[in-house]
């Protein structure tokens, strides 16, 4: 919920029925790649170390959501408030449209739009917007609800390539330095990859040598392709592809393995990233079929937060995985009176969650709430709905008007201390910061901001 690209189901008619649903946009299944994601030098087959694969502290933001794929910047002294005319602008650049977050990484950025029939990758200095390559390539399609046709997913860059995946369903790898065309895979020809309400959006996970996808296909639901080949290592599931990014994490925490965490249409799916074989499966949707699952899992040590909306609501479980064994999934709490995420994946922090609850059309709650008990901290009413991240003890907000918000973080009260509008058009993507550098995008620009407090 790659990145806030997202966009609205309005009209939809399910057995004659209208409903009004939401278009979740690019943010919701991006491309993700594990800073330490690796399995012990005992897993079979062995994934081997890759340094190339774990992104500079505070200079890097090479996916969907962060350098560890929780929403924390490592940024340090930034802005508390703004000066008179809000933020500095380093550069603008102007961008098709899409719904792709920028990523950062080694100073070169990249993006990921529709120019006119051709799905676009460009890669752009990070410190001045010069442009540095381009690779494009015709993707015919139209969105049949309306809400545009340009690439829904966050670019993923892991060791030396970058990974896209398209809104018809071509998943891409590119030298990072050059864009030269590696390898890809047509995941709609090769699988039956099924486009779902609004096209493709599932995006790559990196776990070493393995580059993973929910392609939601007829008889495969999740494929494993070796990084450097885009050979297929291995087929799971049966899946429908949702609008959620997977995500990895070694569970537990300390002395765990890593493991490949995909909120697929239907349920959470626990897969060992060398051989794809599933763990642990366990159903959590609405039951509506006008619906998705948008927010990509929340893993905090052996706790998982999964939330979606459509009356599907949040839960806790603690996940217990033994070595190649069938895992255990326990509730700790539930409820759709808590924080149900739409499309936007809540934050933790220090044994709390902060997110937005609630339908979009419907008027949305920024909350904060205790992860283990589901107890509400604070609510704030009637906010524009968006997307956030923390970073140097502060919440950023970027809110679909296209504002910049920033908070500090506590769980006792919500409380702005700079606000600035920053681009003009509805804004959805999620954005990137990279060295106290903040990069933001609507249907029509790319902007840059300087966060960094010089005082």
């Amino acid at each position: 919920m790659a990145a806030m690209q997202r966009f609205y189901i309005e009209n939809y008619r399910v057995l004659g029925v209208k409903l009004l649903v939401l278009a979740l946009g690019a943010a919701l299944c991006f491309p993700t790649v594990s800073a330490k994601a690796q399995d012990k030098p005992n897993s079979k087959p062995k994934l081997k170390p890759n340094p190339q694969l774990s992104p500079e502290p505070n200079t890097d933001w090479p996916q969907f959501q962060g350098p560890k794929r929780n929403l924390r910047g490592e940024s340090k002294g930034l802005l508390r408030q703004f000066p008179p005319g809000g933020p500095k602008v380093l550069w603008k650049q102007a961008v098709g449209e899409g719904y792709a977050g920028p990523v950062i990484a080694d100073g070169k950025l990249i993006i990921f739009h529709r120019l006119g029939a051709k799905e676009t990758v460009q890669s752009l200095d990070a410190k001045s917007g010069k442009p540095i390559w381009k690779f494009d390539y015709v993707a015919e399609y139209r969105d049949g609800m309306g809400k545009g046709n340009g690439p829904r997913a966050t670019p993923t860059i892991a060791g030396g390539y970058v990974y896209t995946h398209g809104v018809t369903g071509i998943l891409y790898c590119l030298d990072f330095k050059t864009g030269k065309e590696i390898w890809k895979v047509d995941t709609q020809g090769q699988f039956g990859s099924r486009p779902g309400f609004f096209g493709r959006a599932c995006s790559p996970l990196v776990v070493g040598d393995t580059v993973m996808l929910n392609v939601g296909g007829k008889s495969v639901g999740i494929a494993g392709f070796d990084r450097k080949t885009g050979k297929t290592r291995w087929k799971a599931t049966s899946d429908e592809a949702g609008y959620a990014s997977p995500t990895a994490a070694r569970i537990p925490a300390k002395g765990g393995k890593t493991y490949a965490l995909f909120h697929t249409r239907d349920n959470l799916v626990v897969i060992e990233p060398a051989t794809g074989k599933v763990l642990l499966s366990k159903r959590f949707r609405a039951q509506m079929h006008a619906s998705v699952n948008a927010a990509t899992p929340l893993v905090i040590d052996d706790l998982v937060f999964l939330s979606s909306s459509y009356g599907a609501g949040a839960v806790v479980l603690r996940l217990e995985l033994g070595d190649g064994q069938a895992g255990k999934a326990t509730e700790l709490w539930s409820g759709d009176d808590i924080l149900s995420n739409h499309y936007a994946t809540s934050v933790h922090d220090n044994g709390f969650v902060y997110g937005f609850d609630g339908r979009q059309e419907s008027g949305q709650r920024l909350r904060c709430i205790a992860l283990k008990t589901g107890k509400i901290q604070w609510t704030k009413d009637n906010i524009t709905p968006g997307t956030l991240m923390i970073a140097d003890r502060k919440l950023l907000i970027l809110n679909e008007e296209g504002e910049l918000i920033i908070a500090p973080v506590s769980r006792r009260s919500f409380t702005v201390s700079a606000r600035a509008k920053i681009l003009d058009g509805r804004t959805r993507a999620y954005p990137a910061l990279a060295g106290g550098l903040y990069y933001a995008r609507d249907g029509q620009q790319l902007i840059c901001l300087d966060l960094r407090d010089q005082k």
